[in-house]
């Protein structure tokens, strides 16, 4: 077995991200193809369908050439799945892969966010997650914006010509949406507004990683790694508490636990190979495995 196709599929609560990737024996991995797309109050299960199919076809192979399908995040429920990782497992081994030099990841997704502690063979050494409030969520963005007329694609843009940020200070989702009702009353800006609720998050997210534990390179995973001016909210909070941190984003950072998942898929469908197990047809599953 030299050369494994795989496949991640991660499910999250409101996006399906599926990564096909080519590993060979040596340790030389390559991504072939990765695909994102919103579930839209959409069966999840039937969006995961699609985006696979999509996703494989793009990669240039054919469904049977895939050895391994490698679920995370909710993806216990995909009924083809080979085997399942655990989240913070992956966004490590996809961090790690799409940025060598990090030694932590910080995943932001639609319902929490997770700060997660690695060394330079992406084993997981520590982490640590928000709590169950969604204030530091993507969704309480999403809700945010979805008040104040903007789309997701402008949060960036609009947060970044801020020239007088507006301070959020609520921990709660809810009283954080009527500090901004509060604002939009008091004629604050959209920019303003904006950046006051990145720099509130960032002060969260910040907390998540010290208390992890992280160190020097950090990756930003997950739906919001997109966001710049979230991305500039934290390296400014880094810069005025002076931590020795360096936030870094990938084009490919939604990506991450998709295409940790395939990693890992690789790794486990050699170890299984040599214990005498065989990859079949997809929908033929490992023997049970959450890694």
């Amino acid at each position: 077995m030299e050369t494994l196709v795989t496949a991640g599929i991660d499910v999250g609560s409101s996006a399906i991200k599926v990564a096909v990737a080519e590993d060979t024996e040596g340790g030389e991995s390559k991504m072939l193809a990765g695909r994102t797309v919103r579930i839209r109050r959409r069966d999840p299960m039937a969006v995961v369908d699609d985006v696979f199919e999509e996703t494989v076809e793009a990669a240039g192979v054919a469904r049977d050439d895939i050895a391994y399908v490698a679920t995370t995040g909710e993806g216990e429920m995909v009924s083809f799945r080979t085997g399942h990782f655990y989240g913070m497992t992956t966004h490590a081994r996809g961090g790690s892969w799409l940025d060598p030099e990090a030694r932590a990841v910080i995943d932001i997704g639609a319902l929490h966010a997770r700060a997660v502690l690695m060394d330079g063979r992406a084993k997981v050494l520590s982490y640590r997650m928000t709590s169950q409030c969604a204030s530091g969520s993507g969704q309480f963005l999403e809700n945010i914006c979805r008040y104040l007329g903007v789309t997701l694609e402008e949060i960036g843009p609009l947060s970044l010509e801020a020239d007088d940020p507006e301070r959020c200070s609520s921990v709660c989702a809810v009283l954080a949406e009527t500090d901004v009702i509060n604002m939009v009353s008091r004629g604050i800006s959209i920019p303003n507004i904006l950046r006051g609720i990145h720099d509130s998050m960032a002060g969260r997210y910040l907390r998540l990683l010290t208390a992890a534990g992280a160190h020097g390179i950090v990756l930003v995973t997950g739906g919001l790694s997109a966001d710049l001016g979230l991305l500039a909210a934290m390296r400014d909070a880094i810069d005025k508490k002076d931590v020795a941190l360096e936030i870094r984003r990938h084009d490919e950072s939604i990506l991450a636990g998709a295409l940790g998942a395939a990693l890992w898929g690789a790794f486990r469908a050699r170890k299984l190979a040599r214990s005498g197990w065989s990859p079949g047809a997809l929908g033929v599953s490992a023997p049970p495995v959450a890694s």
